[in-house]
């Protein structure tokens, strides 16, 4: 009984020594705290890039022109095609290498074009989602094309796709982390100062573990009830 109270009472005291250095001292707790605000900036903002570019693109691939059909499968064939790693340091140390720009404005770009290409896959997955009798009424009503896919079309796909839009802005928090390789920006970054620091690589990286798995299950079960009220709504 000796042998496993001195355990514990180690153990307690090697945990409350981790959670001292890594959080406390210093106010290093504040490093994590913008790595979680960064890391959720950069990719909502890079959502919202990646909504912009992945429309245009879904719109590129559906449409009738052999060239904007070329054009939207190539981009989203190498994007898809390679690490997200290499796109952010190619447009950080070659594309903006002479341009003086905010590195998590780099981020954003970055990650909203690799975030795009697989959001046009979703937008026009959604848009082919949508019975084609929809289009024949609204060219029937006398819409053209491009109104009856933007007031028609379009809305209906949204609530098709919007889970999964949803479910790309949580998968790109996580990919966010790689923003390290230009700078320490995000939750990874704050790890990397506390290490610096602390020679102790445990509990920055655990630390860090534990906030994205919390955040994540965070916005994983509002998306799971936004799911849930979508498909009450389908029902009625």
């Amino acid at each position: 009984m000796e042998s496993i109270s001195m355990w514990l009472e180690s153990t307690g005291e090697w945990i409350s020594n981790g959670i001292y250095s890594t959080f406390i001292v210093d106010g290093r707790w504040v490093w994590f705290l913008n790595g979680i605000k960064n890391t959720l900036l950069i990719s909502l903002f890079s959502v919202l890039l990646g909504m912009i570019l992945g429309l245009v693109t879904a719109l590129f691939r559906l449409s009738n022109s052999k060239v904007l059909k070329a054009i939207g499968g190539t981009y989203v064939d190498v994007i898809r095609g390679t690490p997200t790693m290499v796109q952010l340091l190619i447009i950080y140390y070659v594309i903006f290498a002479p341009i003086p720009i905010p590195k998590m404005l780099v981020g954003i770009i970055a990650f909203g074009i690799n975030s795009g290409a697989y959001i046009a896959e979703i937008v026009r997955g959604g848009i082919l989602s949508v019975n084609k009798g929809q289009t024949e009424a609204g060219r029937s009503l006398g819409l053209t094309n491009a109104q009856t896919m933007t007031f028609i079309i379009i809305p209906q796909a949204v609530k098709n796709i919007l889970p999964a839009l949803a479910n790309e802005f949580i998968v790109l928090i996580k990919e966010t982390a790689v923003i390290g390789m230009v700078d320490n920006l995000d939750l990874v970054g704050a790890a990397k100062k506390v290490q610096s620091r602390t020679y102790d690589y445990f509990w920055p990286l655990i630390s860090i573990a534990i906030i994205y798995y919390v955040v994540i299950k965070f916005l994983s079960v509002l998306l799971n009830r936004f799911e849930a009220k979508l498909r009450k709504s389908d029902v009625r």
